[in-house]
């Protein structure tokens, strides 16, 4: 593939479920966790939003707890390296699988949203000095981009259809230095590995020899808003 320059597309990895009495169930991990006690509370917060109920706790009295908890399989895709970056590379997990339980419904383990491109050409560094103010970003300047590629990480949890390739005006004022020189803090290259971590449901990954890109499922921004609003109403 790449000698002949081919390119391939990987979704959100999914969990293996099952139908039993007619209802859909979905595997459950039994998972230990040993941190420092200074990290209780950021734990368990990370665990009430995946779904997982605890079911031991034991204080070491050394400084040390450990935890057990019980919790949906999906749930602890991308878990790891969020676990070791807020327990600062201390904290030490295992998951083993435990049982098959009834669906435990939608999780938002993202807090955050994504930015979308929404039209094709080159980036270019005054759009993206002013689209850093609003998250992280994917590409730097001169990257080309398309519409409904994802070109950065949202601050909010919302998605932002946005302007990476917008150029300043030209007049014929003369321009300082300071005007021709744009801050820009070094954007995030993101491996396969944290992509796959990153993306969410209506999202995927474009894997070629040369790059990783991450996109939206339906690319066009009119098409994209009609799907979420259709979802919208189905779930309510």
């Amino acid at each position: 593939m790449r000698r002949e320059g081919f390119e391939l597309t990987v979704g959100k990895p999914q969990v293996v479920t099952r139908i039993v009495d007619g209802k859909v169930h979905e595997p459950m991990e039994h998972l230990t966790v040993d941190i420092p006690e200074d990290y209780l509370g950021v734990v368990t917060q990370l665990m009430a939003l995946r779904k997982g109920r605890m079911e031991q706790m034991i204080n070491h009295g050394t400084g040390w707890v450990r935890m057990e908890f019980r919790v949906p399989a999906r749930a602890l895709i991308g878990f790891r390296t969020e676990f070791l970056t807020e327990t600062r590379g201390t904290g030490l997990l295992h998951h083993v699988f435990d049982r098959y339980e009834p669906w435990h419904g939608e999780l938002r383990t993202r807090p955050t949203g994504s930015l979308v491109a929404d039209r094709r050409g080159p980036t270019t560094g005054f759009a993206l000095a002013n689209l850093q103010e609003r998250g992280t970003m994917f590409v730097g300047p001169g990257t080309d981009v398309f519409e409904g590629m994802i070109v950065g990480e949202n601050s909010r949890s919302d998605d932002m259809d946005v302007n990476p390739t917008k150029e300043k005006k030209l007049t014929n004022m003369r321009q300082s230095s300071g005007d021709i020189l744009v801050p820009l803090i070094p954007h995030k290259q993101m491996s396969l590995e944290q992509s796959l971590e990153f993306c969410r449901e209506d999202e995927c990954i474009e894997v070629t020899p040369a790059t990783v890109r991450l996109r939206k499922l339906v690319l066009d921004q009119t098409e994209r808003g009609r799907s979420t609003a259709r979802a919208k109403k189905a779930s309510s």
